[in-house]
């Protein structure tokens, strides 16, 4: 497997980082694997889906950022299980969890969001955690676009666990106005569940026009994530992504 690029700044002052969407379910299995899945990828920003949301919740995730070398920057219970982690390149501007409409019977979804520099670029983050059910699916796809285009940046990622495999209308949905990270550089391995057997895709990473994708997908075989910590961690396998971004004039 070709190396995932590392997290540098470059001499146009463009800057090269490394962004992890996984999904955690909310830490009930081996927490020590998934601390050292999510040091091994070195990432700049994570997105997390189905952090903890009850009792002590950020006690727990906190216990996990610093574990993996990362700190809290938005989400959790307030976002409804998305959340957002950093490392210390990333400067915060502005952060914001969004909860989605409530439909009776299901559980409340929503969206962590943030607006960052690392270096010279600025950068909207968001993960988001959809719908079991088709139609409020394709509903929340429709207010994660909405959202990403009122946080008033011009380069933006989105990812998280969709519930659906590419081809599906939702996924089509966001694949229409963001570019599917995958598809654009694939790289390492493409199915990200179940964990002990993975057979599809519904967790993804996205991103607007401009954002060059360096690399992409599921990081079995990255120095540092070994199979079993992977199978340990959750039911869900991450996916990392190697993306540089052009310098901001914001």
């Amino acid at each position: 497997m070709e190396p995932l690029p590392n997290s540098r700044t470059e001499p146009d002052g463009s800057t090269v980082i490394r962004v992890l969407s996984y999904n955690i379910r909310s830490m009930c299995d081996d927490t020590a694997a998934l601390a050292r899945v999510i040091a091994a990828c070195d990432p700049d920003l994570v997105l997390l889906q189905e952090a903890p949301r009850f009792f002590r919740w950020r006690k727990k995730l906190a216990r996990l950022a610093a574990a993996s070398g990362l700190v809290i920057l938005s989400g959790g219970a307030t976002a409804a299980g998305p959340a957002l982690l950093c490392s210390l390149r990333a400067t915060v501007e502005r952060t914001e969890d969004v909860l989605l409409p409530l439909t009776p019977g299901r559980h409340r979804r929503g969206l962590a969001t943030a607006v960052v520099r690392v270096g010279k670029a600025r950068l909207g983050v968001l993960s988001c955690h959809l719908s079991l059910e088709a139609e409020e699916r394709h509903a929340q796809a429709g207010l994660l676009l909405d959202q990403l285009a009122g946080m008033g940046v011009t380069h933006a990622v989105a990812g998280g666990d969709l519930n659906e495999r590419p081809g599906g209308r939702t996924f089509r949905r966001l694949g229409d106005r963001l570019r599917d990270c995958w598809t654009a550089a694939p790289w390492g391995s493409e199915y990200t569940f179940p964990a002990s057997g993975p057979d599809r895709r519904i967790d993804a990473v996205f991103v607007t026009e401009g954002i060059e994708v360096l690399g992409c997908g599921v990081p079995l075989g990255l120095p540092g994530v070994a199979e079993d910590d992977l199978r340990a961690a959750t039911d869900h396998l991450p996916v990392l992504t190697a993306l540089r971004l052009p310098a901001s004039g914001d």
